[in-house]
């Protein structure tokens, strides 16, 4: 799911990476709208409020969503430098320090929650921003392990990318070309349908748990992570087996 690259990659481990991605994508929105009246999933709404302050000259509230953007960008940069970095000594595990920083911050956040009641409500914008940072992290990670292929925070571009392919079903008639469409549109609905279950199943997690529901969202990460090393126990192993019998 996260250890191939490249030519390498199938279409299953796209699969696989988007929706459970998503679906962490799609808590950690309900929660950030819920619980911070904020977008901590992109940044596009941002700029439109960060223009309207600065139309109203309210312009300490306008550097407030110019700093959600910045550590959304912050964010998507660490992770991808992390990445970079680790690639040239371990490249089998390139992806697991930006996982685990995310799922550090889902955890804080909830452990602040659980401590300090009403604590990230009286200081929402630093919450906002460790969301924010989060998501960058795994919307930046997200990307180049799927080449481009899967974004899992926001769903503009995906909609966007889906009308296209739609479109293209009343051109393309060769099989293999529409074998290869509705795959892509597949995993596009994949993307959007986990989301939607993360929002919902968020949105009603926080009215019990408040923001303690990151915990799931955490758990789904590391979960990730077990089911990726598993895989690669099992693939390493059946090799030994391969090349001492056969």
């Amino acid at each position: 799911m996260f250890r191939h690259q490249g030519k390498n990659r199938a279409y299953s481990h796209n699969l696989k990476l988007a929706s459970l991605l998503s679906g962490v994508a799609g808590i950690v929105n309900s929660i950030g709208v819920l619980g911070l009246s904020t977008l901590t999933t992109n940044v596009t709404g941002h700029f439109a409020f960060f223009a309207e302050e600065v139309t109203e000259e309210n312009y300490s509230r306008a550097m407030v969503y110019l700093i959600y953007t910045f550590f959304f960008l912050l964010g998507s940069f660490v992770s991808s430098l992390i990445m970079e970095w680790v690639l040239k000594h371990k490249p089998e595990v390139s992806y697991v320090i930006p996982i685990l920083i995310e799922v550090a911050l889902l955890v804080g956040i909830s452990l602040v929650d659980l401590f300090f009641e009403g604590a990230l409500i009286k200081y929402s914008v630093f919450c906002a921003l460790a969301l924010l940072f989060s998501m960058g992290l795994q919307n930046s990670l997200v990307t180049r392990v799927s080449g481009a292929v899967v974004r899992t925070t926001h769903l503009t571009g995906l909609f966007t990318d889906l009308g296209i392919v739609l479109s293209q079903l009343f051109f393309y008639k060769n099989r293999a070309e529409r074998v290869r469409l509705f795959r892509s549109i597949f995993l596009m609905l994949a993307i959007i349908g986990c989301f939607f279950i993360g929002c919902v199943a968020g949105g009603f997690l926080y009215f019990h748990y408040q923001f303690k529901t990151l915990l799931l969202a955490a758990m789904l990460l590391l979960f990730a992570l077990w089911y990726d090393q598993l895989l690669m126990s099992y693939y390493t192993l059946r090799r030994r087996i391969q090349k001492r019998y056969w």
